[in-house]
């Protein structure tokens, strides 16, 4: 079972962190940090969606159909000539369902973090967003998974292994206070506060469930 810091590790994820700097014109280390705590913050979006059987449900449908793992194939050709504005539009939609109107927020944070501007952390989360869907698709078909509690434990595993600081990132920003706002928690996280709050609430109800 991969998890997401193998993969940045492995040759597809050298190759998937050179494109992404080349599309955004930014410094490679940089590009590595802000996709280090990018793409398991998304994973952990998603895990908090499938523990509804009908989120799982509708996150299974889209890996089934759209998001495959194919986009994995081939990312000399996803990057070869700019990332096609088609990936880019599917990134954007993928993004709006999991942080929806606080979307900017998030962006905020990650650029404090990184140090990177606002604008090229959006572009990073526009790329990261359908390459996150396409490891996650490749992996539940390998691992033939077919329902919310395999899935659950599919994502679980790999977000495995993270360092604390990802993890309390992971906690701070999806740990919201149930209604339906993760400002305060990006900016409690900002600011150093690691606070626990309970459930998310509906901010993720729409994630795939179109």
């Amino acid at each position: 079972m991969s998890g997401l810091l193998d993969l940045l590790n492995s040759p597809m994820g050298k190759q998937l962190i050179s494109g992404v700097a080349g599309q955004t014109g930014q410094p490679e280390n940089k590009t590595a940090d802000v996709l280090s705590m990018a793409m398991p913050l998304l994973l952990g979006a998603m895990k908090k969606n499938v523990s509804s059987p009908q989120g799982a449900q509708g996150l299974m449908s889209a890996l089934s159909n759209k998001h495959d793992g194919s986009i994995l194939n081939d990312l000399g050709g996803l990057f070869g000539g700019g990332v096609d504005e088609s990936v880019m539009q599917d990134g954007a939609g993928i993004l709006g369902h999991v942080f929806g109107n606080k979307q900017p927020q998030v962006e905020n944070a990650l650029s404090q973090k990184s140090g990177l501007d606002t604008g090229s952390i959006a572009q990073i989360l526009k790329i990261a967003a359908p390459i996150v869907m396409g490891f996650i698709g490749k992996q539940t078909s390998q691992a033939r998974i077919n329902d919310s509690n395999d899935m659950n434990a599919l994502l679980g595993s790999m977000l495995g292994g993270q360092p604390q600081e990802n993890q309390s990132l992971i906690t701070t920003l999806l740990d919201a206070d149930g209604d339906g706002s993760i400002l305060d928690d990006v900016a409690g996280m900002v600011m150093g506060s690691n606070k626990k709050k309970g459930g998310l609430g509906g901010l993720l109800g729409g994630l795939f469930g179109k």
